[in-house]
């Protein structure tokens, strides 16, 4: 982890000081997350992205953008017994502070392909809970931000395309290198997000 963090602010002041130009902007979208290892009864979840970041062109062609992003995640999963009429549905929700360093590469003008590391802190997590059995039904709405790791590395890779100077879109894919928690099997889970953004650079 210290390593990881002591490389990212090492390419960012080189890019700092080696840049033609430098500029900020903000950006949001919409994320859909899948669990890795969680289990076949889990589904994806639809959340959001917002945040800023700093395009630091270090020539035409290549530029370092790191990125400071608020994220909400989780996943959604349904256990039903058979011949017993149980049900149980679980809606998970985690809130993240996503720091990734995007390394851009423009293959023709306007279009780009970015690769790079990332780092992921949980801000919060809460489930909403409901069983139903012959017995009844109970809910709830419980915080289970100590069932998870605060810390996650991940890796992106995606792409852009300039609509303007200003105006552009972004398609990312984020895979998890570490695991943020263990589902009820004892499996190790991984986040897997895919997200659809735009941005604009002021």
């Amino acid at each position: 982890m210290k390593k990881m963090m002591l490389t990212a602010v090492a390419v960012i002041t080189f890019a700092f000081s080696n840049a033609q130009e430098t500029r900020i902007g903000i950006k949001g979208g919409v994320n859909l997350t899948s669990i890795n290892g969680y289990g076949t009864q889990s589904t994806s979840r639809v959340g959001f992205q917002v945040g800023g970041f700093a395009e630091i062109k270090i020539s035409d062609k290549f530029a370092i953008q790191p990125e400071l992003l608020l994220s909400t995640q989780g996943r959604c999963t349904e256990i039903s017994g058979s011949g017993f009429g149980f049900r149980s549905k679980d809606k998970s929700s985690l809130v993240y502070l996503n720091i990734p360093v995007m390394a851009k590469f423009y293959v023709v003008d306007k279009f780009s392909i970015e690769a790079g590391p990332q780092i992921r802190f949980l801000l919060g997590a809460k489930s909403k809970w409901e069983v139903t059995s012959e017995n009844g039904a109970f809910s709830g709405n419980d915080d289970v931000k100590s069932s998870y790791d605060d810390l996650d590395l991940g890796v992106n890779l995606g792409a852009g395309y300039d609509f303007t100077k200003d105006l552009s879109v972004g398609f990312r894919y984020n895979l998890s290198l570490t695991s943020y928690g263990k589902s009820l099997d004892g499996n190790k889970i991984y986040n897997s997000v895919y997200l659809l953004s735009v941005g604009y650079k002021f």
